[in-house]
């Protein structure tokens, strides 16, 4: 299978490393949009995107119109992002987004929903999210923490979720950067006599890009918008 990989940090080439020990090719690196004139799409299979909130719809537009199934795990650009499936779906195109793609973490959503459906009924608790990152990401809640914190939402009386200040019907998260940490998220449920907590911590990279070459590989050959829920039939 041949790859572009839309951007080439220590993502894109952490994708590089896992999609070429899965015995892929990398066809493509681009780390700059100037350099994407230089992209024949006709050579390429699949695009992953892990770029930067300013090119991530503007990269996912040019796989689409060029008939290149795309995955993206670029988080921070989803005012975006019904734009990008009404145009796969015009072009019968097909679109994988997830705002993380370690398989392990995708469980987690799950067992994230089922937790807070347990809990619905029992009003002594308050949820609080956490989320630890390295200092190079770039945007803050990290989009993970937003899917863990939409997944709650849909299953309980909480009607949104702020970094600051939240109100009571609102979660509150809180966005750590230190070091290089690859992700850490924590949801606690506290009341006056215990707390009910579920912890995700990644242990580096690899866990992402593993995730996105196998969603890569899954996608090729299908039409249609799809989320991780879709490749691991889970939900």
């Amino acid at each position: 299978m041949n790859i572009a990989l839309f951007g080439y940090g220590k993502m894109g080439q952490m994708l590089e490393k896992v999609g070429t020990r899965r015995g892929h090719s990398i066809v493509a690196r681009i780390d700059n949009p100037t350099e994407i004139a230089a992209v024949d799409f006709s050579k390429v299979d699949v695009a992953i995107d892990f770029s930067t909130p300013e090119s991530a719809y503007e990269n996912i537009r040019l796989c689409l119109e060029n008939h290149v199934p795309v995955i993206s795990g670029t988080t921070g650009w989803l005012e975006h992002y019904e734009t990008a499936v009404a145009l796969c779906k015009a072009k019968n195109g097909a679109f994988l987004y997830a705002s993380n793609f370690s398989l392990g973490m995708n469980l987690f959503f799950e067992l994230n929903q089922k937790l807070a459906q347990m809990m619905h009924s029992l009003k002594d608790y308050q949820i609080t999210l956490e989320e630890i990152h390295h200092t190079q990401k770039l945007d803050a809640p990290s989009g993970t923490a937003i899917t863990l914190a939409e997944g709650i939402i849909e299953n309980s009386e909480y009607t949104g979720w702020k970094l600051k200040d939240a109100q009571e019907n609102e979660i509150p998260i809180t966005s750590i950067r230190e070091g290089e940490v690859p992700g850490t998220h924590t949801i606690t449920y506290s009341s006056q006599v215990d707390d009910i907590q579920i912890l995700h911590t990644a242990h580096n990279r690899e866990g992402f890009a593993n995730g996105a070459i196998v969603a890569a590989e899954w996608i090729v050959g299908k039409t249609g918008v799809f989320s991780m829920k879709d490749m691991l039939n889970i939900g």
